[in-house]
């Protein structure tokens, strides 16, 4: 540790919590994007053969982009209170404020895809029941809602 206070001197503290910015916003960010991708290919399979289902292919596919937005929320939160000369400790536990939302986002966010993919295959035979399957893909969506509240709670009572 006496290395690396040398070597950064008295901004430890906002590069641990700048290290907490880039931590939730790449993880959830990156677990959206693969997640949009995925279900982007099966919505694009869809719409070749119904483009009637549009619309509701196009929900199906947004609904893991949530993850992104979350570690981007979270992501400000700690970047709107990081000030210079902030200490090793605040710096460190804004980073560990970033845990909860980066990581349940980058894991959360693929099954989603899963889920709403199955959802399109739900569309594609019966658009009746498409609610159906926003319905599935949504259950996953309670998981990425519970690491982002666990990291606000964690930024909020934990200072």
């Amino acid at each position: 540790m006496e290395f690396i206070t040398a070597f950064f001197g008295e901004n430890i503290g906002l590069i641990l919590g700048g290290l907490g910015v880039a931590f939730a916003t790449f993880m959830a960010g990156t677990g959206s994007a693969i997640a949009v991708g995925m279900a982007g290919e099966s919505a694009s399979a869809l719409v070749k053969e119904k483009p009637e289902l549009f619309g509701q292919a196009l929900v199906l596919q947004l609904l893991p982009a949530t993850q992104g937005l979350y570690g981007f929320v979270m992501g400000l939160l700690i970047l709107l209170n990081l000030e210079p000369g902030m200490s090793a400790s605040t710096g460190w536990y804004y980073f560990m404020c970033s845990l909860p939302v980066g990581i349940a986002g980058y894991t959360s966010a693929p099954y989603q895809a899963r889920a709403s993919i199955a959802g399109m295959q739900i569309l594609a035979q019966r658009p009746e029941n498409a609610t159906q399957g926003i319905v599935f893909s949504a259950m996953v969506e309670t998981y990425a809602i519970l690491g982002l509240v666990i990291s606000i709670l964690m930024f909020l009572f934990g200072n």
